[in-house]
C-alpha cells in the first residue's frame, strides 16, 4: 500500500511553527513585514494573492498589498519597488507573475534587491543555491524537500530524476536534492530514452506542465512521486503532471494534485519570509 504524502498536513505544521517564532520575535520587538504586488486583475493571481494575504494575517506577518492597475507602466512599477527596497520596515518583497506584456519581468525580478527576494528568484540568490551559499531558495522546490524529509524519506545516496528544468522549478529542484546528497538526474523535452531513465528513479520529482503525462510506464515499483503540476481537465477538475490512479499503485509514496506541493509554496513563502530574514 502506498503512503500519500499530505501537504494540507505538513504545510499547516510549518505554518503553526512560524507563527510561535513569529511571537517569539514579536515579544523581543522584531516585526516582519511582506510586500507583495500585483500588476492588473488576472483571477488566478487574486487568488494567490489572497493566499498569501491569508497566510501572513495567520502567521502574524504584516502585509502591504499593492494592487495596480493593468495599465501601470514599467517605469511606475520599478520605482515602487525600488521605494520598498529602500524601507527599512520592509522585509520581502514579492511581485506576483506574471505581469502585464508591456513589463520586462526579467527587469522586475532584477528589481527586486537579493536580501528582500523572498521568492528566490534573484540571479544572486539562485547563484547562492548553485555554490552552497546560504540565500532564499524558490519556494516551491523547497517545499518538495520538507515534503520527503517530514515524511521521513531518505534522500541522501538516492537516485533522484527531475522532469523538467525550468528556473522556478526544475533546476533548483535539482541543485536542492545535490544538497541533501541525493544522486540527480535531469531530464527534459530534448532527453533520450526517457521512460528508460526516470525508471531509474528511487525519487522522481514530476515538473513539466502537461496534465498526466506520467503514467505507470515510467515509474520504478516502490519508487517516491513528486507531481508538481497542476492542471483542470476536461472535466473541470485538478489533476497534475502525473496519472495518479495508473501510477500510485506501484509506488511506495506519491503526492496527490489538490493537496500535495501546492499548499507547501505559501508555506515556504512565509518560512522565506521569517527564517531568510533574521
Amino acid at each position: 500500500m502506498y503512503q500519500i504524502i499530505d501537504g494540507k498536513r505538513i504545510s499547516q505544521e510549518i505554518k503553526d511553527e512560524l507563527k510561535e517564532k513569529v511571537a517569539a520575535m514579536k515579544a523581543e520587538g522584531v516585526e516582519r513585514c511582506l510586500a507583495v504586488i500585483q500588476v492588473g486583475s488576472d483571477p488566478a493571481s487574486s487568488v494567490y494573492v489572497n493566499n498569501k494575504k491569508k497566510a501572513c494575517e495567520y502567521i502574524g506577518i504584516k502585509s502591504l498589498s499593492y494592487e495596480l492597475p493593468e495599465e501601470t507602466t514599467e517605469a511606475e512599477l520599478l520605482e515602487l519597488i525600488g521605494s520598498l527596497n529602500a524601507r527599512e520596515d520592509v522585509n520581502g518583497i514579492l511581485v506576483q507573475l506574471p505581469v502585464p506584456e508591456h513589463i520586462d519581468e526579467d527587469k522586475v525580478l532584477l528589481a527586486i534587491a537579493p536580501q528582500k527576494d523572498v521568492d528566490g528568484f534573484h540571479p544572486v540568490n539562485v547563484g547562492n543555491l548553485s555554490i552552497g551559499r546560504p540565500g532564499y531558495v524558490s519556494c516551491t522546490p523547497a517545499g518538495v524537500i520538507q515534503l520527503l524529509k517530514r515524511s521521513g524519506i531518505e534522500i541522501a545516496g538516492r537516485e533522484c530524476v527531475v522532469l523538467g528544468r525550468s528556473n522556478i522549478v526544475g533546476k533548483p529542484m535539482a541543485m536542492l536534492l545535490l544538497r541533501e546528497n541525493g544522486t540527480v538526474t535531469v531530464c527534459h523535452s530534448r532527453t533520450k530514452d526517457l521512460k528508460e531513465i526516470t525508471r531509474r528513479a528511487d525519487i522522481l520529482v514530476v515538473a513539466v506542465g502537461k496534465p498526466k503525462l506520467v503514467d505507470a510506464d515510467y515509474v520504478k515499483e516502490g519508487a517516491v512521486v513528486i507531481d508538481v503540476g497542476i492542471h483542470r481537465n476536461e472535466n473541470n477538475k485538478l489533476c497534475g503532471d502525473v496519472d495518479f490512479d495508473s501510477v500510485a499503485p506501484h509506488v511506495s509514496a506519491i503526492t496527490p494534485v489538490p493537496g500535495g506541493v501546492g499548499p507547501m509554496t505559501i508555506a515556504m513563502l512565509m518560512n522565506n519570509c521569517v527564517e531568510g530574514c533574521r
